[in-house]
């Protein structure tokens, strides 16, 4: 089979090549429009000739000329529709580009189109809710539905109202995914009549708002329990129940939701049964009543549990996750460019769950239709089209369409029938360089069609580049994996096939690497002295070097003191804030190196005398004892410079393999001076020593003397081996090489070895190089082998490898289990056995059984619709299982399927099965309605699972008196068609508790109860009390209350004849009343009158002798505020100095002195 070949994105070579029709450019496949702009639907696409375009609308022809409002952009397959004084619903549908030249035609995906919709609310009224404290309460917002859907949220008080409310959201009151309102609990605080529910369009930018819900909180009595008043354990609002199923697309956001109510707040966290939560992929929202998990992949599916909690108990819910997923691509079919007579292969490898189903069509038209013409050369196998001596003139473009129930990929891949000469697209003469011990990359980079074939010469050689140490990659690449000084030079690749060749020159440049020679040394320095580092370089002579500096891996600070030259830096005047870790680098085009020395300052000469620094190099480096692979290291140490050795460290180099390399070989304490060394085969050893003490290390010795391996064969072999398959008919053999050390000598190569296990067969040995793997095709499906991989150079072969076993690769299934069989235990438990596929049937590792199962439907609802399956696992050992917690009175379909490190095989066929009856769960609804003086009615719905044919309700009462004790118990049986019964012959103000069952042949189901009270006693004082707290009733009592006082002030007033003054003109005539002149004639005080008879008001309090003294007046100031006691009189005048007006005849003292109080006054109306 003819390997593929890649289309080049040279423009050159792109101009001169017929192509088929390629899509660059289209609209997306769900396109939601703005209706107040015009319609622009993309579609652009590339080919040889250009293409033209067509467009398909609702599967029909769309005749552009027939519609003046479209158009299509010139050179181009866009349209564009102007909706002015049209409505854009109008062109709603499935538009479908296609693009079209002589080589083939390529089509677009379904691109739907829909305009944006923002509807109003409808008009509703919506009555105020009441509820009584402490309880739960959802607010429904229902927007209406728009395109897309809206963003929804809920006006924030603490935005709008200027109190301590609180604020939302928070851990009480929440708003839920589908945009629900829920508190957990409500609050005093949560009266208001403004909650408003808000719908915001995003497509249009417009917000719709539901009209405003009053909620109306009544507080309520303390019950009796042994918990604080009014507290409860939690329990869940949303979702329902114990156990629910959430279903969610592979590569999406999972957002699961629990939502509890319970008094106090409860508290809310959330685990994986069986696993941890992904990391870093989820989030906890909504104060950790939302678990996020973003891109989620098929090991997200699992059980997440929700855990409800708060100081009287706790509550769990079971989320079950099943991922399911779109279809996505493996490996979308590439383009092929084949020369005539040669062979290609399409594939179109997708994943999803279900599995995808992968249709093919050419040229837009499906290759099974009648319209399509009868290939020989083409035959199509699933996934794959397969291409066998394709003929000039048979270019086309293919479609593979792959789709399941949640979408569908479409992508277009053109076959390309050329016949080319070879192009070589690298530019001729470039120039490549790089440093001596690193890999070169030579780039040939060719078109062709034959593919060309690739050959590489050096210099004027007639020989092909194709041994060590070049290797040829399969793009055209020269490849040196250790490049050299000698490898320097021009070098020609040659393309050819059999039309013609062609050649390109390139050069290659060894660089010699780059080293600091003489590193910096570390510095211990006086204040206000000189500070140098020295820094010398080894370069390549042809590349330009800079040299860097950096403190403390910074910049030099921007000071004159610091000097840069060629090979130091100098510090002058050196201060405290000068100490640290300075490097040099140096740069070149091509590397770098780097070295790094402290710094220390010292602030007096004491420091300086006997200063630390680091030891000086070792020296008289001896090798003695000289062995094959050993010999024995000695030396002399260097000076100390007062700080002790620690350890010398031991480096060689191999001047064979990496010459100028210098690698730590060992350490030795600074207490010894000779080292006995393991040496390898084939190495050329120079050795050097450095010592370390608390400074640093010394400088490195010089090298000994060149000590020289011979070579050996090797002495191990590689490891980790291991065989595997990728393909049904393939042996993938793979192991760890050997580094140069181990090689032991030149020539290293790899023979891998195999044979089928349990078969009498000779071993079959390939021989490799360079690779750590080797591929074994052809192999039956699934069997063992096995494997051995021995080394071996020119000197010999290593050591006898063991023998590992492997498997070639797995298949599918290609049986389904049979006699499967399967029978109801009770109304919720049946088992199913079956007989073991065989195992030669199961083409791979066997891994378990899966058994899918679902309700059809429920036997007593004939319209109901069928469920989503549900799997079972069971191990490759079981032969039956059990299928728990099914529907009660159901039909079921099941099927069985093996399955193995490869996927599943066929279904077994298709078993059905019936779930006998059960006993039916509570009515759905049961209240109590019309209480009057001797009856009450009942009104209950059947319930939700009736779980079998309903055969009467039983329905018990008692009642019940003011202390909660029960009275003796009557039992009505009742139809079940019956769902209203008015319960007579009741004693009149009577609370009643009242039991309902459905039953069915299988049994009496739950209970639910409720409570009722017959009228008189208690509704009458209900009733008495619901209107004392009216808002009405209480303004009509005020309006009375203030009536009556006004009533009151006028009569007093009436009363009251006395003077009456305004407060400053009393105050300017009475300066002080202990010295204020009385008048002659009556012996009053000035403007005072004593004219008027004394008689008290009818009801007030006189003293005995007739008279009112100032002491006993009800209304005197000195009883309620801070004046002194003879401030103001007991005449009346305390309410004249606030009326604001003086009366004439109060002038003229015609008011009588002994004016009653307001308390008396008081006394008097009444």
């Amino acid at each position: 089979m003819t390997t593929a070949l890649e289309v080049p994105l040279d423009s050159k070579v792109l101009e001169g090549l017929p192509q088929p029709p390629t899509i660059t450019l289209q609209s997306p496949k769900d396109y939601i429009i703005d209706p107040r702009e015009n319609i622009v639907i993309n579609c652009e696409a590339k080919g040889k000739p250009h293409p033209s375009f067509s467009w398909t609308r609702n599967g029909s022809h769309f005749d552009l000329d027939k519609d003046p409002k479209v158009t299509m952009k010139p050179s181009s397959g866009t349209l564009v529709i102007d909706i002015s004084g049209e409505k854009a619903e109008a062109y709603e549908g499935v538009y479908q580009c296609t693009a079209r030249n002589e080589h083939g035609t390529a089509v677009s995906n379904d691109i739907v189109i829909r305009q944006s919709r923002s509807p109003l609310w409808s008009k509703e009224r919506i009555e105020p809710v009441v509820v009584q404290l402490g309880v739960s309460l959802i607010l429904q917002c229902r927007p209406p539905a728009g395109l897309p859907p809206p963003i929804i949220f809920w006006m924030d008080p603490c935005k709008t109202i200027s109190s301590e409310m609180h604020c939302l959201p928070n851990a009480r009151v929440s708003q839920a995914l589908n945009g629900d309102l829920y508190f957990s609990n409500v609050q005093m605080e949560d009266t208001r009549s403004d909650y408003i529910c808000y719908a915001r369009f995003p497509h249009t930018q417009t917000i719709q708002q539901k009209q405003p819900i009053t909620v109306k909180v009544l507080d309520s009595d303390s019950t009796l329990s042994d918990s604080p008043a009014g507290q409860r354990r939690p329990s869940f609002m949303t979702p329902k129940g114990t156990n629910s199923v959430a279903t969610v697309l592979r590569g999406e956001t999972l957002e699961l939701e629990c939502i509890a109510d319970g008094l106090p707040t409860p508290d809310m966290s959330w685990n994986k049964e069986k696993g941890d939560l992904p990391s870093g992929r989820f989030s906890f929202h909504n104060f950790q009543k939302t678990l996020r998990v973003t891109e989620v992949t098929e090991a997200d599916s699992g059980d997440y549990r929700c855990t409800a909690k708060n100081s009287q108990g706790l509550a769990h819910h079971v989320i079950t996750v099943m991922v399911k997923a779109a279809p996505y691509w493996v490996g979308a079919p590439r383009n092929l460019i084949l020369a005539p007579r040669e062979s290609g292969i399409l594939t179109c490898h997708v994943g999803g769950n279900p599995k995808p189903t992968i249709t093919w069509s050419v040229n837009g038209v499906p290759i099974e239709s009648a319209y399509t013409p009868k290939d020989p050369s083409r035959k199509v196998e699933d996934d794959t089209v397969i291409l066998s001596d394709v003929q000039t003139g048979s270019s086309a473009v293919y479609q593979c369409n792959a789709s399941n129930e949640f979408g569908y990929l479409l992508a277009n891949a053109f076959v390309n029938v050329l016949a080319e000469p070879p192009r070589v697209l690298t530019p001729p003469n470039k120039l490549y360089q790089v440093i001596a011990n690193n890999p070169a990359l030579l780039d040939c980079a060719f078109f062709g069609s034959p593919i060309p074939k690739i050959t590489w010469y050096k210099d004027q050689q007639t020989s092909i580049l194709n041994s060590d140490p070049y290797v040829l990659h399969i793009n055209g690449t020269l490849e040196i994996h250790a490049a050299q000084p000698l490898h320097s030079g021009k070098y020609t690749c040659v393309a050819t096939n059999y039309l013609a060749s062609k050649e390109n020159h390139v050069r290659l440049e060894v660089k010699e690497p780059t080293r600091i020679l003489k590193q910096p040394e570390y510095n211990v320095v006086q204040r206000n002295s000189k500070a140098v580092f020295e820094c010398k370089v080894k370069h390549d002579p042809t590349l330009t070097p800079i040299m860097s500096w950096l403190k403390d891996n910074e910049e030099l600070p921007d000071n004159e003191r610091f000097v840069i030259e060629s090979e130091s830096l100098t510090i002058s005047h050196v201060t405290e804030a000068d100490e640290g870790t300075y490097t040099c680098i140096m740069n070149t085009t091509l590397d770098q190196d780097s070295a790094s020395a402290v710094l220390t300052v010292v602030g007096t000469l004491e420091h300086s005398l006997n200063p630390l620094k680091q030891p000086d190099p070792p020296t008289d480096l001896e090798l003695t004892d000289q062995r094959e692979r050993s010999v024995q290291l000695t030396w002399t140490p260097g000076d100390e410079h007062n700080s002790p050795i620690q350890k010398f460290l031991v480096q060689y180099e191999d001047s064979l393999h990496q010459e100028e390399a210098w690698v730590n070989m060992t350490e030795v304490p600074g207490t010894k001076t000779t080292v006995h060394l393991d040496l390898s085969p084939y190495v050329y050893y120079s050795f050097r020593v450095l010592a370390l003490n608390d400074v640093g290390f010394s400088d490195p010795s010089l090298p000994s003397k060149q000590y020289r391996t011979n070579p050996a064969k090797p002495d191990e072999n590689p490891s980790e081996v291991e065989g595997f398959g990728i393909k049904p008919n393939n042996l993938v053999i793979s192991w760890k090489e050997l580094n140069g050390l181990q090689s032991n000598g030149p020539g290293l190569q790899y023979k891998v070895s195999w044979k089928q296990k349990d078969v009498d067969q000779e071993w079959i040995t390939e021989t490799v190089a360079n690779t750590s793997q080797f591929v074994v095709s052809d192999t039956p499906t699934f069997s063992a082998y096995e494997i051995k991989v021995q080394a071996e150079n020119d000197y010999g072969t290593g050591p006898t490898p063991e023998v590992v076993v492997g498997y070639s690769g797995e298949d599918l299934p290609s049986a389904a289990p049979d006699s499967v069989q399967v029978e109801a235990l009770n109304d919720t438990l049946a088992e199913v056995r079956w007989e073991p596929v065989h195992l030669s049937a199961v083409r791979g590792r066997l891994q378990g059984y899966k058994l899918y199962y679902w309700r059809e439907r429920s036997l007593h609802k004939e319209d109901s619709q069928p469920e989503e399956a549900q799997v079972l696992v069971f191990g490759e050992n079981k032969t039956d299982g059990r299928l728990p917690g099914l529907h009660p009175y159901s039909l079921y379909s099941l099927d069985m399927r093996v399955f193995n490190g490869k996927g599943e095989g066929p279904p077994s066929a298709r078993q059905q099965f019936e779930t006998p009856e059960g006993v039916p769960g509570q009515p759905a609804s049961f209240r109590v309605t019309e209480p009057s003086l001797d009856s009450l009615t009942l009104v209950w719905t059947p319930p939700e699972e009736e779980n079998g044919r309903l055969t009467l309700y039983t329905l018990r009462y008692q009642p019940v008196n003011t202390t909660s004790e029960l009275g003796p118990m009557e039992e009505i049986i009742l139809s079940p068609n019956e769902t209203v019964l008015t319960v007579s012959n009741l004693k009149y103000s009577t609370r009643y508790k009242f039991y309902l069952s459905a039953s069915t042949v299988k049994g009496s189901g739950p209970t639910v109860t409720e409570e009722g009270v017959t009228i008189m006693d208690e509704a009458m004082p209900s009733r008495q009390l619901d209107i004392a707290t009216q808002g009405w009733f209480i303004g009509l009592m005020c309006a009375i209350a203030l009536l009556i006082l006004v009533l009151l002030i006028v009569c007093f007033i009436k009363r009251n004849k006395g003077g009456k003054y305004p407060v400053k003109e009393k105050e300017d005539a009475h300066q002080d009343p202990e010295i204020q002149p009385m008048k002659e004639d009556d012996g009053t005080f000035g403007e005072y009158s004593d004219t008027e008879d004394h008689k008290p008001l009818k009801g007030s309090r006189t003293p005995s002798n007739g008279t009112v003294k100032k002491d006993d007046s009800d209304d005197s100031l000195v009883d309620y505020g801070e004046g002194g006691d003879g401030q103001f009189n007991e005449d009346g005048s305390f309410i004249g100095q606030y009326s604001g007006k003086k009366e004439k005849d109060t002038a003229e003292g015609n008011e009588s002195s002994e004016a009653p109080s307001p308390v008396n006054a008081m006394n008097s109306f009444v």
